[in-house]
């Protein structure tokens, strides 16, 4: 196996380490090399975790639970007094009354904390469900980036190749040892994979855009990736680790839009049950105080037999309670809604959950025929790699010509590339079933 074939397997299949793409003191500086920090670059889990921080959508089911939680305390506050004051005057006389009423909620508190707290739940539930849909988001674009990155560091190895390759042949073709079409013939290639690279290095800048929108970041931020393409496929040619997995039942019934939905039954069933509370019969006790100082412009005698204003102050306090009787209007349109509305929330509910459990098989067998169709890949790399040998050590003996050679080694490129594609296929199907599984 030649030098030029080591380092571009080296490269590709150890996943871009930076000490690899300098071992050759000859080779144009690859562009790829910017994208990738194996030591201080960003990690998936790292990139995961500051979009659960930091994007805004996360953020603002976040300050949703904040508010239901101010509604769930608000439902609990017993309910304020009423105090009216009422003073009238009229010539020499005035009235002063204060009453007070206190609805006392006999039968009403109870169900509407109730269903403040099932609307804390739904709220809870439904941020869950944001930050696993924007986990699953953040780890799909950081496959993609890495994907592109991979794609772009074999653009790179190829120009590379082919470069050195040129220079070799155009210093033979100068000589006279080999004709000038050969050279022409490698020329065409070269340009043909510089092109290649542009559109490459261009797709890996979208895709780091892309990311960093989903993980709350600013567009012209500086963003390097850790984790290369290589390093979030390897999981996938082997098993779980060990590790026991839940059953598809258990999983689909933790995912939090299947809690969600189930949060949304038991919001519906306290709805029925405030409804009905409200068409129960109520009490408010009420209290008064009245002052009236009262008389007339006449005089009157005393018991001591002296003219005196005929007026007095007069002191009258009131207590009762007021009762509401729920005779003709019961409540019934809204008891009847909110059974509907509990019995389409059952139905959502269902929903769900057979939904996640077709996501989950679907999920579990993509990821399963990607493993496989990954493994296979490995074995076919290399016997392209071998063939490229044999081909390149009989073009030197004068066997072969040089368009055997660039044939063959299209044909290793693009083994090569559709060994990233299986990495990249492998990843999305474990990107899948994460987001399949509840899991972020």
């Amino acid at each position: 196996m030649t030098m030029q074939r080591v380092t571009l397997a080296c490269l590709i299949q150890l996943g871009l380490v930076s000490s690899v793409w300098a071992q050759d003191q000859g080779s144009k500086p690859l562009v790829a090399a910017q994208f990738v920090d194996i030591v201080g670059g960003l990690s998936l889990d790292d990139a995961i975790r500051h979009a659960l921080e930091h994007e805004p959508s996360v953020r603002a089911m976040r300050s949703d639970v904040d508010a239901a939680r101010g509604r769930q305390l608000q439902a609990g506050l017993a309910p304020n007094p009423t105090v009216a004051v009422d003073h009238r005057e009229a010539g020499t006389d005035n009235q002063t009354m204060v009453q007070m009423q206190l609805p006392l909620e006999l039968f009403r508190r109870a169900p509407r904390v109730d269903m403040a707290a099932h609307q804390v739940e739904v709220s809870e539930r439904a941020a869950a469900e944001r930050a696993r849909v924007v986990g699953a988001d953040v780890r799909s674009r950081y496959g993609t980036a890495a994907g592109a990155i991979r794609d772009l560091a074999l653009a790179d190895q190829a120009v590379d190749l082919v470069s050195r390759q040129f220079e070799l042949v155009r210093q033979r073709a100068a000589e006279g040892a080999v004709p000038p079409l050969e050279r022409d013939q490698l020329q065409v290639e070269l340009y043909r994979y510089e092109a290649d690279q542009m559109r490459a290095g261009g797709r890996v800048e979208e895709a780091l855009i892309e990311l960093k929108r989903a993980m709350g970041l600013n567009p012209a931020a500086n963003l390097r990736l850790r984790d290369t393409l290589d390093v979030l496929a390897t999981p996938a040619l082997g098993s779980s680790a060990g590790v026991p997995e839940a059953s598809p039942v258990e999983a689909a019934r933790r995912r939090p839009d299947v809690m969600r939905a189930g949060a949304e039954v038991r919001l519906a069933e306290s709805r029925i049950g405030r409804a009905a509370a409200e068409g129960r019969i109520d009490v408010s006790l009420f209290g008064g105080y009245m002052r009236m100082n009262f008389g007339f412009v006449q005089r009157g005698l005393t018991d001591s037999g002296r003219f005196e204003p005929v007026r007095s102050v007069f002191h009258y306090a009131t207590a009762g309670a007021m009762v509401t009787v729920p005779f003709l209007n019961r409540n019934q349109g809204e008891v009847k809604a909110a059974r509907a509305e509990q019995g389409s929330a059952t139905l959502r509910f269902e929903e769900a959950q057979l939904t996640a459990l077709a996501q989950i098989a679907a999920a579990e067998v993509r990821d399963v025929a990607a493993r496989r169709a990954l493994a296979m890949t490995a074995s076919t790399v290399e016997l392209a790699g071998r063939n490229l040998d044999v081909v390149r050590q009989a073009y030197e003996l004068g066997r072969t010509s040089m368009s055997d050679v660039l044939r063959e080694q299209r044909q290793y490129l693009e083994v090569e590339r559709e060994r990233t594609d299986a990495m990249k296929m492998a990843f999305e199907a474990q990107a899948a079933l994460h987001l399949a599984r509840g899991e972020r």
